[in-house]
């Protein structure tokens, strides 16, 4: 993280922007395969204990657990905008130390600025900054 010692709450918010420019869309939640029973009477996949294969998405809403059925054609789509989603999650992980710490900088930038009156060394000289 050494690179990053520089840079300003604009140049983290510019680099989340650019990483995550091609990681739409994106959702959050996980994927499962579930057997289940069927209604019908002498089913033979459900006598055989085989069952019914389907796709759930599974997730949390406002605290809440949900499910959504998943048609098996649209599996593959849901499974990569799941991937956009964690890694969506790992650059917003990634961001966030970086982001306090800039702005850390810019805080300790300014009170330096205002211990010193608004003059700052430049060359052995002193001079005023507006």
């Amino acid at each position: 993280m050494k690179a990053h010692q520089s840079e300003s709450p604009s140049d983290v918010w510019r680099w989340l922007q650019n990483q995550a420019q091609t990681l739409w869309p994106a959702v959050l939640g996980s994927l499962g395969l579930r057997r289940s029973p069927c209604v019908r009477e002498n089913c033979s996949a459900c006598l055989s204990g085989e069952q019914h294969a389907s796709y759930v998405l599974y997730g949390r809403l406002k605290g809440r657990r949900f499910a959504v059925y998943v048609p098996e054609e649209l599996v593959p789509e849901v499974r990569r905008r799941l991937d956009n989603g964690r890694a969506l999650q790992d650059l917003l992980y990634q961001a966030a130390p970086r982001y306090v710490k800039a702005l850390k900088r810019e805080r300790d930038k300014a009170s330096k600025k205002a211990e010193n009156g608004g003059i700052k060394l430049v060359r052995n000289s002193y001079h005023a900054t507006s």
